[in-house]
């Protein structure tokens, strides 16, 4: 799948681009996710443990090993897992370090044992003390943690900026940043305006979005309809991924942080793409990823099924061949001569 990208490039395809499937349960989640790699789609898949194993978060020994030898006999393999790390017990009360530590831990281990090479969690989530404790733990294991940024998390903002230096300062390798490209959005996907105008937003507002989403005066107006009480209650959440989930960075403002990047997601909505709104981010990110010599893993990853009831193996498929195509364009061209 991979073989016109530069050396040290592998793509992957995430389990939770089946999770209606896995939710519909007419097969079982393992089925789900070793047919990945049965079905040609990809060989190489990060798993969302809590779609996948039933004693998750504590993922008992003999769910993770026969999970890995269906898997290895389907000819797949394991990136990365994504971890969870529940911060407050059964009541209101916040975890203790120690307590944080002792939830871990199992994941840490089941992805070790599963034959990931990593973890996940959102950045900043571990903390100072969390990550002193477990940074032993990732050599033994042999696994890096990466840390999650996405959507409106770009690297200056002033909540991020803390973690960001925080791995820096660590220097260590087992400890890097994950990019989710939901932060690289030249405009809104195309089915997601059409649900919005369907669930009754204003045709003002629609508009807006469809052709000034980078304006950041454009945010303000989607803040000034949550605070109007016009948003229908039935598309509420699916409106306020405008705020949480879609970003307006170009692919530039990741070259400071480069360093300190082991993969990425490449986010993808939909795949209407006649002017390039998903290709695009893609190609300037192979570009820049390029000139940074990058290595790492890059993650089909379709946040699309929130909205859309399109089949996830023909999804993943068809964007892995177009984010394929993008990279490869990006990594060969030349950039732009100033004039």
């Amino acid at each position: 799948m991979d073989a016109t990208l530069p050396t040290g490039w592998t793509l992957a395809a995430s389990a939770f681009n089946w999770t209606p499937h896995i939710i519909e349960a007419r097969r079982t989640s393992a089925e789900i996710v070793t047919g990945i790699a049965g079905d040609n789609v990809a060989n190489v898949i990060e798993l969302e443990p809590g779609l996948l194993w039933r004693t998750f978060p504590a993922p008992q020994n003999h769910e993770v090993d026969a999970f890995r030898e269906e898997l290895r006999a389907a000819g797949g393999r394991v990136s990365t897992v994504g971890c969870s790390l529940d911060d407050f017990t059964g009541t209101t009360q916040r975890r203790t370090t120690g307590q944080r530590l002792e939830f871990l831990v199992p994941q840490l281990d089941a992805a070790h044992r599963v034959g990931a090479t990593g973890v996940r969690l959102p950045i900043g989530q571990a903390g100072p003390e969390l990550l002193r404790l477990i940074l032993p733990l990732l050599h033994d294991l042999d696994l890096v943690l990466f840390e999650e940024i996405q959507g409106h998390q770009t690297p200056h903002n002033p909540q991020i900026r803390p973690a960001l230096d925080q791995i820096a300062a660590l220097d260590d390798p087992k400890v890097r940043v994950l990019v989710d490209i939901s932060m690289l959005m030249p405009a809104l996907p195309v089915t997601y305006l059409d649900e919005l105008a369907r669930g009754g937003i204003s045709p003002v507002l629609c508009s807006r979005l469809e052709s000034e989403w980078k304006d950041p005066a454009t945010n303000q107006a989607v803040v000034a309809a949550l605070r109007s009480g016009t948003v229908p209650g039935r598309i509420h959440t699916l409106f306020m991924n405008l705020l949480i989930r879609f970003g307006r960075s170009d692919a530039a403002e990741l070259r400071d942080i480069m360093p300190l990047v082991g993969g990425f997601h490449l986010k993808f909505w939909d795949l209407e793409d006649a002017d390039g709104r998903v290709s695009q981010p893609i190609e300037d990110l192979g570009r820049l990823l390029t000139r940074q010599g990058f290595t790492g893993t890059l993650t089909s990853e379709w946040g699309g099924h929130e909205w859309l009831r399109n089949d996830p193996s023909e999804m993943t498929r068809r964007h892995l061949a177009l984010a394929e195509a993008s990279l490869a364009a990006g990594s060969t061209r030349e950039p732009a001569k100033a004039t």
